[in-house]
């Protein structure tokens, strides 16, 4: 059975009769007014470009004028050129703002169709959480504005991941940003691009670890260069280079190696995979120094270096670049020295005698006083004592320097011990174990002989 539908005068067909009505004279006339679309003010519409002047758009609509977009509502942008926004044939959507205007005519605006359109595409994303996507348009104190429909506000702070100096190179350009704050009243929209990078950056960082492990050499480039060592962007995951991984030599600070921008090649020396932290190395990518100390010397010989550091038990000497050995200041003369600058400065040219070497804890003892000993024998010379490779000599350097920066937390220094704190007490110008001069501390003093 067909179900009743209700007839009702909208939804009739009009027939050719409708359009004809009855004059003040009783003759039918033709009834232009039924045969346009009705339209009210504040209503979007769609129509054709069918001119382009230099101050005005005319749009038709079907009404019975055509509609009129004023050079000032084609746009957000500011000092629009008509010829850039539309071409005639296209068609677009345009928002009813007056039915007749003092002349006569039917106002549209484009830009407040196209807002009505964007500020529910904005909400919607601001509600779900997706970004959206906007044209730069202006260079702003602070800032950027880009097009969404609406004018929305990209704060410098949040337009990249790392600070941005030139804020004009992303003139022109199409961001994604995601809608931070949203205020209808005002019609403001604050975007952060930022999140959004931030976001990209956690699931290519979590492939990156996943295909990482410790041993792997990998390229990358210098993102920042701190004091403490070198960030190392690995195509979107940092890691850092400790200033003691940057060289086999002494490095005062990592600027002297390296430079942003860079290209390094590095080595994974370790992961740690639930804080999502990579430590490298460069200097286990270049050839260890200690190996042609190896391959050229043995105990005993006599080698030429230079003193590079001159400290209060003694005097460090560059064996190989990257290898330094340690004079006590009990072998630099073969009178009692009370302090070390009485017979060496730095930079000076030395001869020296290997007297005792450790490649594995990489350690190497020299002397000065022991060069013009006669050949033979142990070139130990009468009232000299022989230092032994000894936890006396050589204290295990277990204390690691801290890092205090993002993702690489400080750690408190280990309590001392009472025999640490007494040992202290009794010669505090010895370095103790993991000192900044290498973890050589003084030895035993030597009794004097009779």
């Amino acid at each position: 059975m067909v179900q009743n539908e209700t007839i009702t005068e909208e939804n009739t067909p009009k027939s050719d009769d409708d359009v004809w009505t009855q004059g003040p004279d009783g003759e039918l006339i033709p009834d232009y007014d039924s045969t346009f679309p009705i339209i009210n003010e504040g209503e979007v519409v769609r129509g054709k470009v069918v001119r382009v002047d230099k101050d005005e758009v005319l749009i038709d609509i079907g009404y019975k004028s055509e509609g009129v977009i004023p050079v000032s509502e084609l746009s957000i942008r500011r000092s629009v050129n008509p010829a850039d926004e539309v071409n005639i044939g296209d068609e677009i959507d345009a928002l009813v703002m007056t039915k007749e205007d003092a002349e006569g005519r039917l106002i549209l605006s484009k830009k407040r169709a196209r807002f009505e359109m964007a500020w529910k595409r904005i909400e919607g994303a601001a509600e779900s959480g997706e970004p959206v996507e906007g044209t730069v348009i202006e260079v702003v104190k602070g800032g950027l504005i880009l097009d969404l429909g609406v004018r929305g506000f990209l704060p410098a702070s949040l337009v990249d991941i790392r600070r941005v100096q030139d804020l004009d190179e992303f003139m022109g350009q199409t961001l994604r940003c995601k809608v931070i704050e949203l205020n209808r009243s005002r019609n403001n929209v604050v975007l952060s691009r930022r999140a959004v990078l931030e976001e990209e950056r956690k699931e290519m960082r979590q492939a990156i670890l996943d295909r990482l492990s410790p041993g792997d050499v990998v390229t990358g480039t210098i993102s920042n260069i701190v004091d403490f060592g070198a960030f190392v962007d690995l195509e979107g995951i940092d890691g850092l280079i400790h200033i003691s991984e940057l060289s086999w030599s002494h490095v005062n600070h990592p600027s002297e190696l390296l430079e942003i921008g860079q290209e390094v090649q590095v080595k994974v020396l370790d992961i740690d995979r639930e804080r999502q932290r990579i430590s490298l190395g460069l200097k286990q990518t270049q050839s260890d120094p200690w190996q042609q100390v190896v391959d050229m010397y043995d105990q005993g010989d006599v080698i030429e270096g230079k003193v590079t550091k001159v400290v209060t038990f003694g005097a460090f000497i560059e064996v190989v670049p990257g290898v330094e050995g340690l004079v006590h200041i009990s072998e630099l003369a073969q009178h009692h020295v009370e302090n070390p600058r009485e017979v060496v400065t730095q930079g000076d040219s030395v001869r020296a005698k290997i007297i005792e070497m450790d490649p594995e804890r990489r350690r190497l003892s020299l002397s000065l006083k022991r060069v013009d000993e006669g050949e033979g024998g142990t070139g130990v010379g009468e009232g000299t004592t022989e230092l032994g490779l000894s936890e006396e000599v050589f204290a295990e350097n277990t204390a690691e320097e801290p890092v205090a920066e993002e993702g690489f937390v400080e750690e408190p220094p280990a309590e001392q011990s009472d025999e640490s704190i007494e040992a202290d007490s009794v010669a505090p110008e010895d370095p103790g174990p993991g000192d900044s001069e290498g973890g050589y501390p003084a030895p035993p003093e030597e009794e004097e002989p009779t």
